[in-house]
């Protein structure tokens, strides 16, 4: 979503082709990937809903009319006596959520503002369900804000399947945040979160979350869509495009989109569409106003190339990307991702262009295709997005950094500091700062994935994004899945760390207390725990490394360090001795615990 730049003081949103065809073109078949576990008789169930959409957009109103058949398949254990939908263009009215939280949180999105309330009948976002039907039987239904509250005609049963048909009239808004018509860079259509979505059903029960501020949770499906629109628009975005047929001044084009849990377009008379295509990858697409000055232009050309390294380094380091394109779209209002696409402002440097690509490309993996609750872990894919995103924009920039996450390290440890923070726990609605949310969902969340690599080590790091991918890729993951399966891989026990870091606000620190001789007592002031490395110089000026494992792990990382006794928690001091006579101690001299007073790291 949109990237975070973090400094000690602040957290700022990452603002800052020859080709005319209307519309990625790439070949239809589905992509080769898992079917998600959907047998009732498996530990894990999740459900499965396909779509199909009929679509006429009015590009002088903004309007569009729908019919919408959906075929939703109840794989859960349960009888399911109501389902909900999201309606979440309703948020763009005066009064609603949406508007009332940002006019009375103390640190707004400052492209929201006001914003909303200010809005015109004719650009306010709606979404007007006119008809409703289960199995062909009309249904009772209300609409209560971005949700639509449905009461069933016959309950779904265990593993039936049942259709609802739909239609609904619905008003494109003004673009304020995410979605919306004319953003500030002139695109016309950014459509994102447009059609009612069924609301997500899992082993927690329905997740009706209005829409408040924050992010997505869906439910994975195919779709077909067939959208009607002036002939003069190019349009990108989520599917493969089946067919195209011209009838007066419009247009229609039919897309599938298998697999997926999202679907997104934009589209816009002025767009330039650009191919590169990635070897032994997916062909990129690239939408990009044509009227953007002559040194944007020129960025999106470079963007180009440098988009195929960055897909080949998400390949390899965390798993093959399965669709057969990927869009980088000049919409929106910051950068966001979507099915097989991103929606990004292109009015930026080159540093920036590569940046927010960066960034909401690795959200494929570390938030599409791991679709975890961004609601409830919304720090799992910010988090975990910014760390590969800043590794991989290093890469491609060849910066070598010591550590390409320390900005991330920094506004954590502003945060820890600030008396603001809350645990990675909270609902992503409920914190009371939009500071705090955005320093705890992309730099703490950064954070947790980084020091873990100082926790069990680097390449059993690597090895469990990668087995985390390989077993959670297209499933809904929660926190205990990705910490499990660190645990598989390294063979340490680990729940603490994902206890104390992501459900408290407990921290680290830990201090060099004295040095008598060949003796050096160590003490744990923070209520974090952490396994230690410390350097010793000697007085003879040689140094000697040692690891200190946290009993509780009932193991050590792989280390070239002298291992020494465990340390016990509870115990508040820690006490060794050497054979030489000590002339200084340094914890943690590679900076890769979130030590909140380093300071006292050294003597």
């Amino acid at each position: 979503m949109n990237r975070f730049y973090i400094s000690i003081f602040s957290i700022v949103f990452l603002l800052s082709c020859k080709s005319s065809k209307d519309i990625v073109v790439a070949a239809p078949e589905s992509p080769a990937t898992p079917t998600p576990t959907s047998t009732l008789s498996s530990g894990y169930w999740q459900q499965h809903v396909d779509y199909q959409m009929e679509i006429d957009m009015d590009v002088n109103t903004y309007q569009y009319k729908g019919k919408q058949k959906l075929i939703y398949t109840n794989n859960s254990p349960d009888v399911l006596n109501k389902v909900f939908y999201h309606l979440y263009f309703n948020a763009f009215q005066p009064g609603s959520e949406m508007d009332v939280r940002s006019r009375t949180i103390a640190d707004p999105d400052p492209r929201v503002g006001d914003r909303i309330s200010k809005l015109k009948p004719n650009e306010i976002g709606y979404i007007k369900v006119n008809t409703l039907k289960q199995n062909g039987m009309a249904l009772e239904y209300n609409t209560v804000g971005t949700v639509l509250e449905v009461e069933l005609a016959k309950p779904i049963q265990p593993g039936a399947q049942v259709t609802f048909t739909m239609d609904f009239d619905a008003q494109v808004p003004l673009q304020i945040r995410r979605s919306g018509r004319n953003n500030k860079e002139g695109v016309a259509l950014s459509m994102t979160q447009w059609y009612p979505k069924l609301a997500e059903y899992d082993f927690e029960g329905w997740h009706a979350d209005p829409y408040i501020g924050r992010e997505f949770h869906s439910v994975w499906g195919d779709f077909d869509l067939k959208l009607t629109i002036d002939k003069n628009y190019v349009v990108g975005g989520t599917g493969y495009l089946e067919s195209e047929q011209v009838n007066g001044s419009k247009k229609t084009l039919h897309f599938k989109a298998p697999k997926v849990h999202d679907f997104t377009w934009a589209a816009d008379p002025e767009y330039i569409h650009d191919t590169l295509q990635v070897p032994n990858g997916p062909l990129l697409n690239f939408f990009y106003k044509s009227t953007l000055e002559a040194d944007k232009l020129e960025n999106w050309k470079k963007l180009q190339p440098k988009t195929v390294e960055l897909m080949q380094y998400f390949n390899e380091h965390i798993g093959t990307y399965p669709y057969k394109q990927y869009s980088v779209i000049q919409g929106g209002d910051g950068g966001m991702e979507y099915a097989m696409c991103t929606l990004i402002t292109g009015k930026r440097n080159f540093g920036s262009l590569v940046g927010v690509t960066a960034h909401e490309m690795a959200h494929t993996w570390f938030q599409f295709l791991l679709a975890t609750n961004e609601a409830k872990h919304e720090w799992m894919d910010e988090g975990f997005t910014t760390y590969i995103s800043n590794l991989a924009e290093d890469y491609v920039f060849k910066k070598g950094s010591d550590n390409p996450n320390s900005g991330s390290y920094n506004g954590y440890l502003y945060l820890a500091k600030s008396g603001k923070e809350q645990p990675l726990t909270t609902h992503a609605d409920r914190y009371e700062f939009n500071q705090a949310y955005g320093i705890s969902a992309y730099a703490k969340g950064a954070v947790f994935i980084a020091q873990l690599n100082y926790v069990i080590g680097e390449d059993n790091l690597k090895k469990t994004i990668k087995k985390y991918f390989e077993d959670f890729g297209f499933k809904h993951p929660r926190p205990v899945d990705f910490i499990r399966t660190a645990e598989k891989i390294s063979g340490l026990e680990l729940d603490w760390y994902l206890t104390d870091f992501a459900q408290t606000t407990n921290t680290i620190d830990y201090a060099v207390k004295s040095i008598e001789g060949n003796a050096v007592t160590l003490e744990r002031i923070g209520l974090m725990p952490m396994p230690i490395d410390v350097t010793l110089t000697y007085a003879d000026d040689t140094t000697e490394d040692f690891y200190i494992p946290l009993q509780m792990m009932r193991g050590e990382k792989p280390t070239s360090a002298t291992i020494i006794k465990d340390w016990a928690w509870a115990y508040p001091t820690y006490t060794f001795e050497v054979s030489k006579t000590v002339k200084s101690v340094e914890i943690d001299p590679k900076h890769l615990i979130a030590d909140v007073d380093k300071t006292n790291n050294k003597k």
